[in-house]
């Protein structure tokens, strides 16, 4: 998958760059907020090649992505000349035309506050793990220096969970992250932790204060940080622009952080314990509750972006107790679920390309993440999704029966079985019996339940480089009769000769200028210096992909080598400028039929690099891609021989 020409096409579907209000992005999706909501063309994402799925909810336009969130995240943020949420430009006066709800907005925050803090939190909890196995088999003595020096550096993310979480609520309230980080500082200083502990009596200016411990809170400073975003657009507009420089961050500090003390953070505190002892009530008396609705409705909470709701609370009880019961339990029992239900799908489909996309997916399911097979199988056929429901809840049940918990904050899954060890030592035994009864329970649901295939589209796969087509929704979905008149793939075991697809030197990737495609991350190939602006199929086939850039075809030959033909690097930026496409998605070609014409100097003008990586994107279905030619090359000569396993 290129990588850089998906973030250039997702950037112009939104509207540019320019209409990104905040950018973030989770384990699968990426996650955005927009000025004007209306220049978004959300149908037109969805069919990119390497999107999953777009969700317009809880108050944020997610396009799920998949394992490769981080690459395209960062390609998109490389081509970002502001940071968002920094005020870089005033919001439209309608505001995209419509107002979220207040169930929305509130999720909203939270999922654009927790987001960057994440990565802390897992390290933090799996560090807390290692410890705890280090100590079960006596390689760490309770008593050590070395314990009490990781026992900190696992506690540094909790402890000040609010300097964290005001980075993260700074962009979302569009305020300075320094200010904001300095007053969560001034929360956690030793000097207020001395008269909390002291616990006598204080007032400032003759009003009492409240004596609350803000280590590990989460509440006080994310409504705290809301108060400092007026309070600092107050002393942006009145502080005289001569003495603004220092006037500004003395007014913010002076008036915030009070108030955050008197009473905005007692506030958020008293917030924060009136949810925990409703958990911790529920908890105590229907353990099992709240694991079984958490396991059963966890994929609509998927669905609808509402999953960031629980956070605070798991967020809390880590902090608070070591462990949390609020989403981990819950968690697992529905990761493993779905992971389950798909896996059944990929044993009883008889579909090939539904087979593999349900294999594929279920398998990264039971590892913890699941919106590759929730949005590309369980939706698409139906009956598995009520069945994943059905394995979780179940599985749900008995952890919370068992009292399972959670010791560190990382997406349950085969591979967090060790966010379950602890102190308790049976933990770990009932996390293992949820994921066997989750998956047990999933698997049989689902092929008892049974399912219709026709639903699902044929060239749908998860977060890998197979692709949707540029055109409309419609176009991954295949009737029977373009099935029927679509080429057959041949499962030949014999060798495959892919063409060169240009004239030119034929290169070794290696030589390619982006480490993409040099170190061979999209799969292996070969390249082509071209001498002449003209690409031709290199064999027979069907177009699967060819952007409206014109820079990049993708195609599946009749032998089913998938191959990636990218014309020149960084050319996505063009936006189409001196590219001619001559055929489109869909289309089934002949090898050295013309796919594409581009103005070569002109290009080379612009200071493009005009090489031509050719990609065989399924290189692990062959035993190896090797170079078929040496030097120069004209389209049609023997290029790349792809042996079979």
């Amino acid at each position: 998958m290129d990588y850089k020409a998906l973030a250039g096409e997702i950037i112009r579907l939104i509207g540019g760059t320019e209409n990104i209000r905040q950018l973030t992005h989770c384990a699968t999706r990426l996650r955005l907020e927009f000025y004007d909501k209306s220049k978004v063309d959300a149908k037109k994402i969805e069919s990119l090649a390497g999107v999953i799925s777009v969700v317009d909810k809880g108050g944020q336009f997610q396009i799920v992505i998949g394992n490769d969130v981080q690459t395209v995240f960062r390609a998109v943020k490389a081509e970002m000349k502001d940071e968002p949420g920094q005020g870089s430009r005033e919001p439209d006066a309608e505001d995209n035309g419509e107002k979220p709800g207040i169930v929305s907005r509130i999720i909203s925050v939270i999922s654009t506050t927790f987001t960057p803090v994440i990565p802390a939190l897992i390290g933090g909890g799996m560090i807390k793990a290692v410890l705890s196995i280090l100590v079960l088999f006596n390689l760490v003595n309770e008593a050590s220096s070395t314990y009490s020096i990781i026992t900190f550096i696992s506690d540094a993310p909790f402890y000040f969970m609010p300097v964290l979480l005001a980075y993260g609520a700074a962009m979302k309230f569009q305020c300075s992250p320094i200010m904001a980080m300095t007053m969560a500082c001034a929360l956690l200083h030793p000097t207020w932790t001395g008269i909390v502990s002291a616990g006598e009596s204080v007032t400032f200016f003759g009003i009492p204060v409240i004596l609350v411990d803000y280590a590990s809170s989460v509440v006080p400073i994310i409504l705290s940080v809301w108060i400092l975003s007026y309070v600092e657009k107050l002393a942006e507009k009145y502080s005289p622009s001569v003495i603004k420089f220092f006037l500004k961050p003395l007014i913010t500090m002076f008036i915030s952080i009070p108030i955050a003390l008197l009473i905005v953070g007692p506030l958020g505190n008293l917030l924060n314990d009136i949810v925990q002892t409703g958990a911790d009530f529920l908890n105590a008396r229907v353990s099992w509750l709240i694991p079984m609705l958490m396991g059963a409705f966890q994929p609509f909470l998927t669905l609808t972006g509402t999953a960031w709701a629980m956070t605070p609370i798991a967020t809390s009880q880590i902090s608070a107790l070591g462990y949390e019961v609020v989403n981990g339990p819950g968690m697992l029992a529905s990761n493993i679920a779905q992971g389950g239900a798909t896996l059944a799908v990929a044993v009883k489909a008889k579909n090939k390309d539904l087979k593999q996309l349900a294999s594929s997916s279920g398998f990264t399911a039971v590892m913890g993440i699941t919106e590759p097979c929730l949005y590309g199988v369980l939706l698409k056929l139906k009956r598995p999704f009520v069945a994943s429901m059905i394995g979780g809840a179940v599985g749900g049940i008995y952890a919370g029966i068992s009292g399972l918990v959670r010791y560190s904050f990382v997406s349950p899954g085969l591979t967090a079985i060790p966010a379950f060890i602890g102190e308790n030592p049976m933990n770990v035994v009932h996390a293992i019996i949820t994921i066997i009864i989750s998956f047990a329970a999933g698997f049989a649901a689902a092929w008892i339940l049974g399912f219709k295939e026709d639903p699902v589209p044929a060239e749908v796969s998860g977060s890998s480089d197979s692709v949707k087509g540029s055109g409309s929704p419609e176009n991954t979905a295949i009737s029977a009769d373009e099935e029927e008149n679509a080429p057959a793939v041949q499962n030949s075991t014999s060798d495959e000769i892919i063409a060169a697809p240009a004239d030119g030197r034929a290169a070794a990737l290696s030589e390619v200028n982006d480490d993409v495609f040099s170190q061979e991350v999209l799969g292996k190939g070969a390249a082509i210096f071209p001498s002449e602006g003209k690409v031709y199929a290199p064999a027979d086939g069907t177009l699967t992909v060819f952007f409206e850039t014109g820079h990049a075809v993708g195609m599946q030959t009749a032998g089913g080598a998938e191959i990636l033909i990218h014309v020149g690097i960084d050319t996505v930026n063009l936006q189409g400028k001196y590219f001619t496409p001559k055929a489109k998605v869909g289309d089934q070609v002949k090898a050295g039929q013309l796919l594409l014409e581009f103005d070569l100097e002109a290009i080379q003008k612009e200071g493009y690099d005009t090489v031509i990586p050719v990609i065989v994107t399924n290189t692990p279905d062959y035993s190896s891609v090797l170079p078929a030619a040496e030097g120069t090359v004209t389209s049609g000569d023997p290029f790349l021989k792809l042996e079979h396993m």
